[in-house]
């Protein structure tokens, strides 16, 4: 399959899709398929739900979970109008032959959709089907974006090189896949300045033009967007560092005036914090009932031995939207005045034996469930800080605060990306941060079961960063 030939990539799984339908139905000879109108139904209700739920809207970056998500959308709905049918019509048909059938299919749908999805993965690592991209700007910001296009080969983009007015432009990248640059040294090459890239996209069929807007003027930018406009190329602007504030933009009509919303979060939607806070009770209640019922008169006897104070750690951090709150730990360390100020590092001294047991299964955070039942935290959600940490982090991180738009949580993505305990560099909370943006923009129920899973898989794994 050539890139010529990438039109057919929906057709064919949708023509499959369908086939894989009607195979299953017909092959059964039941009674209710003879209906000519159950037929026609079937086959527009699919096509109409895959519509709605976007289930054939391919795109090289798609991510795995939403490919699922898509697909139990489809199922759900599909069901529900199957058995529809018979209720609207009062046909007298076996519900578990009608189950069955529903079963077969779905799974058969599976099944092929993971096999085309990953043969096309494959089929783009071998160096075809894929899109000649330049790059215009030099800037360290567009470092992120060259190393996703050339290291994720399965994605299938081909950098040719880069277009910039800088005086010593020297951007180099060493690359997994050597082919996907148009040199196949592995290295992106300087082309020429940004006036030189219109010809050289005529001439070598450019596919996308990714552009830096803090390298190119606004007379640039109209240049690029005409000129992509015209020869049917998909032109692309980068935002300065959008390495680490990646902007959900929500744009909105206000009679005829354009409105861009900066923020655009799932979490504003009601049934999603309904169901967000429903999976938090749940899950907590259980942990409290189960675990801590049990763990709790365990630990008091064994933290006691070591050193007085209560089974409890309580600290105040900061919560949604700046709120402080007391924050529950089984107490790792003796008691002692530096606490509210002073992160744990490694080595620390204030750590008991029974403590460092505790901190490296990451026992001791099992109290905040009680927070979570509260509704003061999350299952799922950035780490809530102490309030000195807060205080100075915002400092560093232009947009730190923004993850105080959402509960904080027990666990999260920059925990189990390994960004979790001590900060001992800028970088380090300019990375918690970055993870903590994406997680906000681009939540799922999905994302919170794979977090939680991940999570539970680290404690048996070990974590360095766990003193």
């Amino acid at each position: 399959m050539s890139k010529q030939h990438a039109v057919f990539i929906k057709p064919i799984s949708i023509i499959a899709h369908l086939l894989l339908l009607n195979l299953i139905f017909f092959g059964f000879k039941l009674d209710f398929y003879d209906n000519f109108y159950f037929a026609v139904y079937i086959n527009i209700s699919w096509l109409v739900i895959a519509y709605f739920v976007s289930l054939y809207s391919f795109s090289r970056t798609i991510k795995i979970t939403k490919v699922v998500v898509q697909l139990l959308k489809q199922i759900t709905i599909f069901t529900l109008a199957v058995f529809a049918f018979f209720t609207w019509t009062k046909s007298e048909v076996a519900i578990r032959h009608i189950g069955k059938l529903l079963v077969l299919f779905y799974f058969s749908v599976t099944l092929f959709r993971a096999i085309y999805f990953y043969a096309l993965r494959r089929y783009r690592i071998e160096g075809r089907n894929f899109k000649r991209v330049i790059v215009i700007g030099s800037n360290g910001g567009l470092e992120p974006l060259v190393d996703f296009m050339t290291n994720r080969s399965d994605f299938g983009y081909k950098v040719m090189g880069i277009f910039s007015n800088a005086k010593n432009p020297s951007l180099t990248y060493q690359v997994t896949n050597k082919a996907l640059t148009e040199n196949g040294t592995g290295k992106l090459e300087h082309l020429g300045k940004i006036e030189d890239c219109f010809e050289y996209a005529t001439t070598n069929k450019i596919d996308e033009m990714y552009c830096s807007i803090s390298e190119i003027s606004q007379t640039d930018m109209n240049r690029i967007i005409n000129f992509a406009d015209q020869n049917f190329i998909v032109a692309k602007l980068i935002p300065d560092h959008q390495d680490l504030f990646s902007k959900n933009m929500h744009l909105e009509y206000y009679g005829f005036v354009p409105v861009l919303s900066i923020r655009k979060l799932p979490f504003d939607k009601p049934m999603v914090k309904f169901f967000k806070r429903l999976f938090d009770i749940v899950f907590s209640l259980i942990v409290i009932v189960f675990v801590l019922s049990w763990l709790t008169p365990i630990l008091y006897v064994l933290i006691k031995r070591e050193s007085k104070g209560s089974v409890f750690f309580k600290q105040v951090r900061d919560g949604l939207k700046g709120d402080s709150f007391i924050c529950y730990k089984y107490r790792s360390m003796g008691v002692n005045e530096r606490s509210e100020k002073d992160q744990t590092v490694k080595g620390d001294e204030r750590i008991t034996k029974i403590g460092k047991v505790i901190r490296k299964t990451s026992i001791d955070e099992l109290p905040q469930f009680i927070n979570v039942l509260k509704g003061e935290m999350s299952v799922v959600g950035p780490r809530p800080h102490m309030l000195s940490q807060s205080k100075l982090f915002k400092k560093i991180v232009d947009k730190y605060m923004v993850r105080h738009f959402v509960k904080p949580g027990i666990t999260g993505l920059a925990q189990v990306k390994g960004f979790r305990g001590e900060i001992e560099t800028d970088q380090d909370i300019i990375n918690r941060v970055k993870y903590d943006l994406f997680y906000i923009e681009n939540w799922s129920f999905v994302l919170d079961i794979n977090i939680v899973i991940r999570t539970v898989l680290n404690v048996f794994k070990g974590e360095t960063k766990a003193y």
